[in-house]
């Protein structure tokens, strides 16, 4: 879990991940899939620490593991147990780090959530939705972002909390309030282990990160609060947003595609709408339930009703033919978009209110990604299930429209009422819905989409009007009549 100064990602797969798709599937969530909510916050409390990154210069060695900074830590550390109720069980290991650790730090976990071909294939995966640019540098952008960025955080693989070197003394207790509150979770829930669970599911894995983040943020507000005699589940309900400023003045995030800036955000603004709702039922205890039956999708983290009803979904799978889509395809990755990132795949192309309602009728998905071995040209096959038929026909014509807004060069457009297909320079784009569920193909073409629809079980796919060529041409001669 860790803390950035001004900001801190999820793309499908594990898109971003960054540790999920959106994600950006590229670094673990621990790190990528972290927005820092309590660094943007610290920001308007303290307008001159993201000048301290750029102007402080590294101290001494000797400063490393300071007193002052260990009394501090163990200070606020005493008050977050007393906050949550989670007691310290064995000592935490405590250190201040340099830039250049951090880096090494990111690089690091990079390379032991994800391999090179994992992080490329979320990468692409997350081009195929259109997520982020073609060729976008998603491993580079996120390194230079995160080292940075982070001003602390909690290793769950060390037991260990550490902080930028760059953060004065004065501006640390905010950033020491979030990030050991995670090292207390670690004690009583082991965090690492609990959020890996989730996987190979991203959506869900997200949603544990969500969580974590947003109780460490709640715990993170309670200790700003506490000296006005103040708890979180006292005051009315809150719009988490009114604490993060002007994103559009973080450097590094101004340069990011949409989707990523969402992705680092949702852990920390999702999660803390549904730690705020914990919180008001059953205090700080309640989160004992939350570990011991985690959120099952980004859904129940956006709508914590639905996780405290316990609505369940079943399961769903692609059914693709067998043998397809042939040996010229290598797989690159099959995994789950769920609401949060199919909110971030139509906000691509429709408007931010149609995209939120649309994807609020998500009652499961599944995504898979192929890439040709001669041309590296992507296929992307989509099933999506809606939470009714009424909802299906509406994703129907607002996806169709989407799909139409995403490939500017298109051609042989048809439409039916349940039926929707074009041709591009990369292949095929066809959507098909049929009572409540819907499939995509990006990249393929009519056959292998018939046959996926025969597989399905799904009634006929309308025929195409036929083209006529010279051999269908009949020629009438009509001779006068006298």
């Amino acid at each position: 879990m860790n803390t950035l100064s001004r900001s801190n990602s999820r793309v499908p797969g594990n898109l971003l991940s960054c540790k999920n798709m959106a994600s950006c599937k590229c670094l673990p969530n621990r790190i990528a899939g972290v927005l820092l909510l309590a660094a943007l916050f610290l920001l308007n409390l303290y307008p001159a620490l993201a000048q301290q990154a750029a102007t402080a210069p590294s101290p001494a060695p000797s400063a490393k593991n300071n007193p002052e900074f260990l009394a501090m830590a163990d200070e606020v550390l005493q008050e977050m147990s007393a906050i949550t109720g989670w007691e310290l069980k064995t000592p935490l290991k405590k250190s201040i780090r340099s830039r250049q650790e951090i880096h090494a730090y990111v690089l690091r976990e990079m390379d032991d959530e994800k391999d090179a071909k994992e992080r490329y294939a979320s990468k692409r995966s997350a081009e195929a939705f259109g997520l982020i640019p073609k060729g976008f540098d998603l491993d580079g952008f996120m390194v230079d972002l995160l080292t940075e960025q982070i001003a602390g955080l909690y290793d769950p693989k060390a037991h260990e909390f550490y902080i930028a070197d760059w953060i004065d003394p004065e501006d640390q207790r905010t950033v020491m309030s979030h990030e050991l509150t995670h090292a207390l979770e670690d004690q009583h829930f082991q965090i690492e282990a609990w959020v890996k669970a989730a996987r190979p599911n991203d959506d869900a894995e997200m949603a544990r990160e969500s969580v974590l983040e947003g109780s460490a943020t709640a715990a993170m507000l309670e200790y700003m609060l506490k000296e006005k005699g103040l708890k979180l589940r006292d005051l009315p309900d809150i719009d988490p947003s009114i604490f993060v400023g002007d994103l559009a003045e973080t450097p590094m995030l101004k340069k990011a595609p949409s989707f990523i800036k969402d992705s680092l955000m949702f852990p920390y603004f999702g999660g803390l709408t549904f730690s705020l709702a914990v919180l008001k039922n059953d205090g700080w205890k309640g989160f004992a339930s939350v570990f011991a039956r985690p959120p099952a999708s980004t859904q129940q983290i956006m709508h914590p009703d639905l996780y405290r009803t316990g609505k369940s979904l079943m399961p769903i799978k692609l059914n693709l033919p067998d043998g397809l889509p042939g040996s010229d395809w290598t797989l690159l990755e099959e995994n789950s978009m769920g609401e949060f990132g199919w909110k971030e795949v139509l906000k691509q192309f429709l408007d931010a209110d149609r995209a939120g309602k649309l994807a609020a009728a998500w009652e499961g998905d599944v995504y898979a990604t192929y890439e040709s071995k001669d041309a590296k040209r992507l296929l992307l096959f989509v099933r999506v299930r809606l939470d009714s038929n009424e909802s299906a026909a509406r994703f129907f014509g607002q996806y169709s429209e989407a799909l139409e807004k995403k490939y500017a060069v298109r051609s042989n457009l048809f439409r039916r009422p349940d039926f929707f297909s074009f041709d591009t320079p990369d292949g095929g784009v066809f959507l098909r819905c049929f009572q409540n569920d819907c499939v995509s193909v990006e990249g393929g073409d009519r056959t292998l989409m018939l046959q996926w629809n025969k597989t399905l079980g799904w009634e006929a796919i309308p025929e195409e009007p036929k083209k006529p060529n010279e051999s269908e041409v009949k020629v009438t001669q009509a001779f006068p009549t006298r």
